[in-house]
């Protein structure tokens, strides 16, 4: 079994952040913040896998008070070098079981994060627990990669995902239980000196659109919208990734805190 807090450890907080760059990219950022701010209305956020505050500060900053729920140590102190618990307060745990209030108007779960839970158990009591901290009516917005399966070549189980200076990523898959790790190779300047280079590996389970939707209403909720990024654009069966809004209606609010252990 993983252990995700020595995966999150000090050492990936340190190099999690990339200023101006790739997910930290000032249009990334302005997307995703724009519509979760409008999502969320008048109401709180509760980010499960908050991080180091990449989405939450901007959303906060933005108006919308955020609340969070976090696994890693290490990654909850580099968010506490840049926001004290008042502005905005985490709960330490698992974002399968740990409560950090209930009422939300929105729950969010960005970057694939979803996939770091490696069972079919583990992802639906990820939706039954948001379904437990959201008011009647309130939202979850999932954002995750489509796998790309069709760009594994016969008899190879690994793909090329990203090349550019400095970094290679190479993802290899497990079809037959829907495994993929990703190889996180960095080289070049970045390194001290003598350091050729150095490797992480991050473990995921992936997961197609449709077993999302199954897996959503399982904890009472109905796909709102479907994009194939922050900016809406039509999801098609050529795109690599999806922004996925769910809804909780307020009948299925008790079904959920049933089948989630509440009251």
């Amino acid at each position: 079994m993983i252990n995700q807090q020595q995966l999150w450890d000090a050492e990936a907080a340190k190099h999690y952040d990339t200023p101006g760059e790739g997910m930290f990219a000032p249009e990334v950022i302005g997307s995703t913040v724009e519509v979760l701010a409008e999502l969320a209305g008048a109401g709180r956020a509760v980010e499960f896998a908050i991080g180091t505050g990449r989405v939450a500060i901007p959303l906060s900053e933005a108006g919308v008070p955020v609340s969070g729920v976090e696994l890693s140590h290490a990654m909850i102190s580099r968010l506490r070098e840049k926001v004290t618990e008042d502005q905005i307060p985490v709960v330490q745990g698992d974002m399968t079981e740990a409560v950090a209030g209930e009422g939300f108007s929105l729950a969010i779960l960005v970057f694939n994060t979803i996939a770091n839970l490696l069972t079919q158990d583990e992802q639906v009591r990820c939706f039954q627990n948001a379904a437990r901290h959201l008011a009647p009516g309130g939202r979850f917005v999932i954002e995750l990669w489509v796998p790309q399966l069709r760009s594994l070549p016969p008899g190879h189980g690994g793909t090329v995902e990203m090349s550019r200076p400095g970094y290679l990523l190479v993802d290899t898959y497990d079809v037959l239980n829907q495994q993929v790790v990703s190889h996180h190779v960095r080289f070049g300047a970045e390194l001290s000196e003598g350091r050729e280079a150095r490797i992480g590996r991050t473990p995921h389970r992936y997961i197609w659109p449709s077993e999302l939707d199954l897996m959503a209403r399982l904890a009472g909720f109905e796909l709102e919208s479907r994009w194939a990024d922050w900016d809406r654009s039509e999801f098609t069966a050529e795109s690599r990734s999806h922004v996925s809004v769910y809804r909780v209606a307020q009948d299925h609010r008790r079904m959920t805190c049933h089948l989630a252990g509440g009251p």
